[in-house]
């Protein structure tokens, strides 16, 4: 079942266990629809499932911005090693926030909710995965 936008529950629970003074990475698997699927009524105009995600990413960047976060690594993804045989991204990005604060604050920022809809149409499938650095690195 394809899983695009966080439910109320998940960001409460996450929001319960943020470290408040660590930095988190959010890890981010994206697999895009062909065409942006944008709801009935909707004003934008028609593109791809990955120019939707562009036209999203050009308001979030402005808002990881204002809350001190940055994207640290960004990849096309071409091959699954390890996954089911139909699981399969296009790009995985990772993004830092200085804190799990700054994390919630951007989710809150009204102009951030409003884009959301270009996400929302250009993903077929994703995850968002919250990771803390771990104290004894590999």
């Amino acid at each position: 079942m394809p899983s695009i936008n966080p439910t109320r529950t998940s960001l409460e629970q996450l929001a319960r266990s943020l470290p408040e003074d660590k930095p988190v990475t959010m890890l981010n698997l994206l697999r895009f629809n062909e065409h942006a699927r944008y709801p009935a009524g909707s004003d934008a105009a028609p593109c791809s499932g990955r120019e939707a995600y562009r036209r999203y990413s050009r308001v979030a960047l402005g808002k990881l911005e204002a809350v001190g976060a940055k994207p640290v690594w960004m990849a096309e993804a071409f091959a699954s090693v390890i996954a089911p045989e139909d699981e399969h991204w296009d790009e995985v990005l990772l993004v830092q926030y200085p804190s799990g604060a700054a994390f919630m604050q951007m989710l809150s920022m009204p102009d951030y909710q409003a884009a959301t809809i270009h996400r929302t149409a250009a993903l077929a499938d994703s995850r968002l995965i919250a990771t803390l650095a771990a104290n004894n690195p590999v």
